[in-house]
C-alpha cells in the first residue's frame, strides 16, 4: 500500500480520499489538491535505510510517491540527473558558488519525465487505457514517451506555436497530436472537454495533484546529492507553478524526515512576457490571466493553475520572485553552454537568467551559493538556440581561408 493519507484542497482545506481524481468538488477547477502522507509511518518503516539501498533513479523514493508498491513501473530511467559545480558560471553571475542540475538528461530530455512517469502509473491504477494532456511541449513529449513505454494510447493537445522539434518527438513516440489554433489555454480547455467526453485520463499537471509529486523527486534528489551543502538559494523557472512547488515539497520532506538540516530560499523566475504568478505574488491578489509573449514557450502560461502552490512554496522558503526578458534568457543559454557545458532550452535556463538579475538587484549576495535546475535540453528548441548564437563559418578547404577566420575572431 502507498503511504498517502488523503488529498487536501489548497483553498478550502477539505481532505478527500483518492477517489477524487482531479480538483476539489467544492471549489471547482481552482481547488487544486495536495497529496498528504503519513510521515511517521514512512520513518517507522525505515524509508531512509531502504532508499540508500536502491538503484539511482527517482523510484528510490517510492514511499514518498502516490503509487501502490506492487505496481509495474515504467521501464525508462528517470531521475538522478547530475549536479555540476560551475565556477565559471558563478563568476559570471557574481556569486560564490553555482550548481547546475541538468534535468535535460531525463529520457525525453526534460524534467517533465518525473511527472509523466507517475501520471502513466496513476492512469493504470485508475483503470484507464488512454491518457491525454495539454502542454506547451515538454509535458507532452514526456507523456508520449512514457505512455509508449507502457503501451498506453496518448492524445496530446499543444498550441500551434509549439517548436517543431517537440512536435517531432510526439509523433515519433506514436502519440495522436492535435495542434490547436490558439493559445495554451485553448489547448488546456479542449483537453479537459475531450477527457470528459471520451473517458481519457487527464495528465495535465495544472489540475492533477499526482503530477507535482513526480516533480518533487527533483527536490528529493537535490537533498540527497548535496546533503550538507544545501545552497542558500534555489532558482527555478516558473510557468504553471508545478515545478517550483514540487521541488520545494521534496526538499521540505527530506528536511522533515531528518535527511537535511537546512532549506534554501526559492527564487521563482518568470519571463517578462508571461508573468501572471509574479504579479499575484507582488500584489497579494488572486491571479489574473494575462496574454503571453515570450520565446520561452515551456513557461508561456497565461492562466497557470498551480499558482497558489507556487506562491505558498516561495513564501514558506522566505524567497522571492522576479522576471527576465527574452534577451536575458538568450544570454543565459549562451552562458550555461559556454561556461557550464550544459545546453538548455529557453525555459530551462530562465532560472539562471534570474540569478544574474537577482544579484544585480541585491537580492542574492555575492558570497552566497545558488543551484538552478536546467529543466529542458536545448535541442528541443533549435530556433531559439540559433538566435542565441552566431553562424558557422563557410570557407573553402584552404589554410589561408582558415587563417582569415582566426584573425577575425582573435
Amino acid at each position: 500500500m502507498s503511504y498517502v493519507t488523503g488529498l487536501q484542497c489548497v483553498i478550502c482545506k477539505t481532505i478527500y480520499d483518492q477517489s477524487v481524481l482531479y480538483t476539489c468538488p467544492k471549489c471547482g477547477i481552482d481547488g487544486i489538491l495536495d497529496v498528504l502522507y503519513d510521515y511517521n509511518r514512512i520513518l517507522s518503516d525505515n524509508f531512509l535505510k531502504k532508499m540508500l539501498q536502491r538503484p539511482f533513479d527517482h523510484w528510490r523514493y517510492r514511499e514518498l510517491l502516490p503509487i501502490e508498491h506492487d505496481i509495474s513501473l515504467p521501464p525508462l530511467h528517470v531521475g538522478w540527473t547530475p549536479i555540476y559545480n560551475s565556477p565559471r558560471v558563478a563568476k559570471w553571475a557574481g556569486i560564490h558558488t553555482m550548481w547546475l542540475k541538468d534535468d535535460g538528461r531525463n529520457p525525453t530530455a526534460s524534467m517533465k519525465d518525473r511527472a509523466s512517469s507517475v501520471g502513466v502509473i496513476k492512469c493504470q491504477e485508475f483503470g484507464y487505457d488512454s491518457v491525454a494532456c495539454a502542454s506547451t511541449g515538454n509535458a507532452a513529449s514526456s507523456l508520449a514517451g512514457m505512455a509508449a513505454s507502457m503501451g498506453i494510447d496518448s492524445y496530446i493537445f499543444v498550441p500551434e506555436r509549439v517548436p517543431e522539434p517537440k512536435v517531432t518527438q510526439l509523433l515519433i513516440f506514436g502519440a495522436t497530436v492535435l495542434k490547436i489554433q490558439g493559445s495554451y489555454e485553448d489547448a488546456f480547455d479542449l483537453c479537459m472537454a475531450a477527457c470528459n467526453k471520451f473517458g481519457w485520463y487527464n495528465r495535465s499537471g495544472g489540475i492533477n495533484a499526482y503530477l507535482v509529486e513526480g516533480k518533487k523527486t527533483c527536490g528529493l534528489e537535490i537533498a540527497e546529492q548535496l546533503q550538507s551543502n544545501i545552497p542558500d538559494w534555489l532558482a527555478v523557472s516558473v510557468g504553471d507553478g508545478c515545478s517550483i512547488s514540487g521541488i520545494w515539497k521534496g526538499l521540505y520532506e527530506m528536511s522533515k524526515l531528518g535527511f537535511i538540516d537546512r532549506l534554501p530560499k526559492l527564487l521563482g523566475v518568470q519571463a517578462e512576457g508571461a508573468q501572471p504568478i509574479l504579479i499575484a505574488f507582488l500584489t497579494g491578489n488572486d491571479l489574473v490571466p494575462t496574454p503571453t509573449n515570450t520565446l520561452a514557450d515551456s513557461i508561456a502560461v497565461g492562466t497557470p493553475r498551480n499558482w497558489r502552490k507556487a506562491i505558498r512554496s516561495i513564501v514558506e522558503s522566505k524567497g522571492t520572485m522576479l522576471a527576465v526578458n527574452d534577451e536575458e534568457i538568450l544570454a543565459a543559454m549562451r552562458v550555461a553552454a559556454r561556461l557550464g557545458g550544459v545546453f538548455g532550452e529557453p525555459a530551462g535556463v530562465t532560472g539562471l537568467a534570474g540569478i544574474k538579475k537577482a544579484v544585480e538587484k541585491g537580492i542574492i549576495s555575492h558570497d552566497e551559493s545558488v543551484l538552478t535546475v536546467i529543466t529542458g535540453n536545448g535541442l528541443k528548441d533549435v530556433q531559439s538556440a540559433q538566435k542565441a548564437t552566431g553562424k558557422a563559418f563557410l570557407i573553402p578547404p584552404k589554410i589561408e581561408a582558415l587563417q582569415d577566420v582566426i584573425a577575425k575572431i582573435e
